[in-house]
């Protein structure tokens, strides 16, 4: 590629992400009222401070004398002047502040709540290729950066904008000379903001992904501190931790390093201009070219153009921060979600008798292209049978009831429930009438009788006192002193493996799925607690399509069929009398192996 067309191609960068930035706006369009009337509070607020900073220097020109405007005032006058300006500018400046907390608060609360439905919505390989730390970065430092310009940046911008372009007109007119030689200074700052802020955004784009990698590792640790602990890996993770936060030093020292390059010559410019032209007032001053007053007043007003110019470094910066960060936020606003977020209440039911059908079906993993999971699978299950799949790790049992729940697509063939291709279902009415218990059960971190509600939020006390009941929950919910509002903590973390099961059972028995999902759902558990879970699972499994995966042969004799699988292929498939009754079968050969091992 040319140099022509590399310039070429950082232009449309250029423009593309302004473009992207200014999309955002589209959450301030609401409270659009709101934003006006803040800047017209604003524009006003900085125009009468703009013009009070005039006041002093006529004041002086009063006491001697020879005041510059025909006021008719008094010297003793103006402190009431002073008085009535001031509290009217502090009554603009609460409304002011008032008005733009409202229109951040509320458009970044509406950004925070599109990101999350937008993050919630995405398919099972959304989340296989981005990190939680780093989503979590997304919704929680980027959205607090984007609201820090709307409710500070901006407004500041905007104010020592108005205070420069209203400052400039007025020693333009009241003292042209010295204007003119101040004016001279803007090109070079004006050509250094520009220079400078193209590297300044790069790096501030680069430590916010730093931070959320720093994020991830925090989130990963915290989540899954009983590994760090059980491996003695403190230390490991640690060091893995100070290696990301050091990279942010780095990045961030540079960072600091650029600024401090453009701040130095922005002061150097700056106030080497200002200096310059206070000495050249300070020999009107003596030829009697100009009064007392007038160079008081310019001195004041060339100081706070001057600090106006200044701020402009800083919040170039923090525009340029924004930017990259509307640029990640957008870059997941833009992508398709897998389903449209639908309230509970409006969601019409689908009832499914639960015939399910497997035809042909061929599946590689959308990241694993090259490595085929599933080789033309064929299974045929009735409205309330049993089945269950057995065979060896890796040989895809857990895949084919992915893809039964619509989490990825086969790549040949098709499933069928009820006779109809499950893609024409809509996802999340199909989805309502299945129900999962994992080997691995996780509760969120509330109390008992919100994780079982979790299966239908809109569940009656009598309901969720039911579920529990039929789930053999019930007797150790009641033990607790705080019964259903017992906290169970992160993951359920206070509840044993028995009791995690029990309450996943009720909260499947609440939903009262069609097809049922059980995964290894007691291969962890103790002797006295698999009798209780599997009390239950045969109380849930009632009138119900059961689709079993499972370790312990033990557990699924009574089923209707099972289909044994390697290498991604049904090898053996009969109920469990007839696999038992070919003794060079693989399923009598592993029922062998854990009689003996038992």
């Amino acid at each position: 590629m040319s140099s022509a067309d590399q310039k070429e191609t950082k232009s449309k960068l250029s423009k593309e992400s302004i473009k992207k930035s200014l999309r955002i706006f589209k959450y301030i369009r609401p409270y659009l009222g709101y934003f006006i009337a803040a800047m017209v509070f604003l524009v006003a607020g900085s125009l009468i401070f703009m013009a009070l900073m005039g006041l002093p220097g006529e004041m002086a020109n009063t006491a001697i004398g020879k005041p510059k405007f025909n006021l008719n005032l008094d010297v003793k006058d103006y402190g009431w002047i002073f008085l009535i300006v001031l509290i009217f500018q502090g009554i603009l400046s609460y409304f002011r502040t008032y008005y733009f907390a409202i229109v951040s608060e509320k458009g970044m609360a509406d950004l925070r709540k599109d990101l999350y439905e937008k993050i919630i919505t995405q398919p099972v390989t959304f989340f296989e290729e981005k990190r939680v730390g780093e989503l979590s970065s997304r919704i929680t430092a980027d959205v607090e950066q984007l609201q820090s310009v709307f409710s500070i940046t901006l407004a500041e911008f905007i104010r020592q904008l108005v205070i420069l372009v209203s400052g400039i007109i007025i020693i333009f007119v009241w003292m042209p000379k010295l204007s003119m030689i101040m004016l001279l200074t803007f090109p070079a700052i004006v050509i250094s903001a520009m220079v400078f802020g193209r590297y300044i955004k790069k790096l501030s784009k680069q430590r916010q992904d730093e931070l959320a990698k720093t994020n991830t590792i925090v989130e990963e640790t915290f989540q899954s501190f009983t590994i760090v602990k059980s491996f003695a890996n403190e230390w490991y993770e640690s060091m893995r931790y100070g290696k990301a936060v050091d990279n942010i030093v780095k990045i961030s020292m540079s960072f600091a390093k650029i600024r401090g390059v453009f701040f130095t010559f922005i002061i150097t410019v700056l106030f080497g201009g200002i200096f310059f032209i206070l000495w050249q007032g300070a020999l009107m001053l003596q030829r009697g070219e100009m009064e007392a007053g007038d160079l008081f007043s310019f001195i004041m007003y060339t100081g706070i153009l001057g600090g106006a110019i200044a701020s402009f470094g800083t919040l170039y910066t923090q525009i340029a921060s924004a930017i990259g960060a509307t640029e990640r936020i957008q870059e997941i606003l833009d992508t398709p979600s897998e389903l449209p977020i639908q309230r509970a209440e409006t969601i019409t039911d689908l009832k499914l008798k639960g015939d399910v059908q497997y035809k042909d079906i061929t599946f590689a993993y959308p990241t694993r292209k090259d490595l085929t999971i599933l080789k033309g699978i064929n299974i045929d299950i009735k409205a309330g049978q049993k089945i269950a799949l057995v065979g060896q790790s890796g040989g895809g049992k857990s895949t084919i009831v992915q893809l039964l729940m619509k989490f990825y697509n086969p790549d040949t063939g098709h499933i069928l429930v009820d006779g109809k291709d499950i893609t024409q279902y809509d996802l999340t009415q199909f989805r309502k009438n299945i129900g999962i218990v994992p080997q691995e059960v996780i509760l969120f971190g509330g109390t008992i009788r919100e994780n079982i509600a979790y299966g239908k939020p809109n569940a009656s006390e009598h309901e969720i006192n039911f579920a529990a009941q039929q789930s053999n929950s019930l007797e150790f919910i009641t033990s607790f002193p705080q019964g259903m509002d017992t906290v169970v903590g992160e993951r359920g973390i206070k509840l044993s493996g028995g009791q995690r099961q029990r309450i996943a059972i009720a909260r499947a028995i609440l939903k009262d799925p069609k097809i049922l999902i059980l995964d290894e759902a007691t291969s962890s558990l103790d002797a006295e607690s698999e009798k209780l879970v599997q009390e239950a699972l045969d109380k849930l499994m009632q009138n119900r399509t059961s689709i079993i995966i499972a370790h312990r042969l033990s557990t699924i004799r009574d089923v209707d069929c099972i289909y044994v699988l390697e290498n991604g292929k049904i090898i053996e498939q009969g109920d469990h009398n007839t696999l038992m009754a070919n003794e060079n079968g693989t399923y009598a050969a592993l029922a062998r192996l854990q009689y003996e091992y038992n």
